[in-house]
């Protein structure tokens, strides 16, 4: 069967070949509501599929953009990258999201891969391991945005939360609380993230004139968190409150204390830096800071998009406050 072409949505509706163009590309201005409802018949009856490839040829642009993320196995992960391909959908833009799994070299393929495929921007959870290759984007002025996480390049779109801030005050509520003897449990210090919220951690101990004790800073893999945590509680002096610093260390610190019988609230005060699901319907007393995940989508987005529509715009680093719950 022959393919249907442009010219034959023009014959059947009885309209020019620009008319159709106009329609299809939502250009409305000049079109009547009768010559839009016969386009709209032609189209359906004829069964016409818009060659998209062959009008992002001819625009320079292939209504695509990427979304790299870091880990999506965080929730918080999932509700950015929801809200912005929300604003794309909005935009006629479609979104490809690839999971990174913090890995270096499947981001550096997973950006190669959306640039060969012409992608107009991408927006990026960053391993910060990539560094020549992110400042390769920033030279040719490539859109692009970073979310979540700081890289060194001082010259790229930033939307992140107020780690340190958030985590200083988190412990603060602690210390307020009669806790002294407060723990850290954070995966991999390798991006600015966990590295930020520990920051936070320490300032609030010695603000307080606490001692910083090393034997209460617990930093591991997921797979390795149980054990940490094992040595973490057979210490003699053992922690009466923990800062859990993302989702995933508080999903292992709850496998851990429910085999040990530690009970939260009773046994030990609990904050997690994390957007939790339904985490308002847990019956045990946790704290925790929500970043504003929607808010930070919804940035990122209308930031890469101002590029991809060539706005001219200074690069900046906007941060978004966090609340504990």
């Amino acid at each position: 069967m022959e393919r249907v072409t442009m010219a034959d949505v023009a014959r059947e509706a009885d309209v020019s070949k620009s008319t159709v163009s106009q329609y299809l590309n939502k250009r409305y201005e000049y079109m009547s509501e009768k010559t839009k409802q016969k386009i709209e018949y032609a189209i359906e009856t004829l069964g016409y599929q818009p060659n998209f490839l062959a009008r992002s040829l001819k625009q320079k642009r292939t209504s695509l953009i990427g979304i790299i993320v870091a880990n999506i196995t965080h929730y918080f992960s999932t509700e950015v990258s929801r809200a912005i391909e929300d604003f794309f959908h909005q935009h006629d833009l479609q979104a490809i999201v690839c999971n990174a799994d913090d890995d270096p070299e499947k981001e550096k393929k997973y950006i190669e891969m959306l640039r060969a495929k012409q992608v107009d921007g991408l927006i990026i959870f960053p391993t910060g391991k990539n560094n020549a290759l992110y400042e390769t984007m920033v030279k040719q002025n490539y859109p692009v945005v970073f979310v979540d996480r700081k890289v060194e390049n001082p010259d790229v779109f930033t939307v992140i939360t107020d780690n340190t801030e958030s985590t200083y005050k988190a412990i603060q509520h602690f210390i307020e609380k009669g806790h002294q003897n407060i723990a850290f449990a954070v995966q991999p210090l390798t991006v600015s993230t966990r590295i930020d919220r520990l920051e936070g951690y320490k300032k609030a101990l010695m603000d307080a004139g606490l001692e910083v004790n090393p034997d209460f800073i617990i930093e591991g893999s997921i797979p390795e968190m149980k054990k940490k945590l094992e040595q973490l509680f057979s210490l003699e002096v053992k922690p009466t409150a923990l800062f859990a610093a993302n989702d995933r260390v508080f999903i292992a610190l709850g496998e851990f204390t429910k085999e040990k019988g530690i009970k939260f609230g009773e046994d030990l005060d609990v904050v997690v830096f994390d957007n939790i699901p339904f985490s308002q319907m847990l019956e045990t007393s946790l704290s925790f800071i929500i970043q504003p995940a929607a808010e930070m989508g919804k940035k990122a987005a209308e930031l890469l998009y101002q590029q991809i529509q060539k706005e001219n715009q200074e690069s900046e680093v906007f941060v978004f406050p966090s609340k504990m719950m």
